[in-house]
């Protein structure tokens, strides 16, 4: 493994990449200008979860905190399914990346390599 312009070895920045969803992401597209590894792991972090973030709050608030009245409950139901999937999606892309596998989604994926 290699280190790269941060001083971390490539498998805990692509992880770090993850770590606070599409923040981190961000934070490491910019940073990490030289890593094609990184740079994908970065853009596919805030191509997957800005959007299922936006769409959570949208369709419940964070965590279903947020009422919308009596009748409306549902939208809270399909918050925390959101927030299930951005949770399990979020794990399993963090050890792919711990074991520096370039594991690719469907669509943002090849977005993302197109843009790292």
């Amino acid at each position: 493994m290699t280190k790269t312009s941060l001083g971390f070895e490539e498998n805990f920045e692509a992880v770090l990449c993850y770590l606070f969803f599409w923040v981190s992401g961000l934070f490491f597209y910019f940073v990490e200008d030289k890593n094609k590894f990184i740079r994908f792991h970065a853009m596919q972090s805030i191509l997957v979860f800005l959007p299922l973030m936006i769409l959570a709050w949208i369709f419940g608030g964070f965590f279903g905190l947020f009422s919308y009245g009596p009748g409306l409950y549902f939208l809270a139901w399909v918050s925390w399914i959101f927030w299930a999937l951005v949770f399990v999606m979020w794990l399993i892309l963090m050890v792919k990346a711990y074991q520096m596998v370039k594991y690719k989604l469907p669509i943002v994926g090849d977005i993302a390599e197109k843009n790292s």
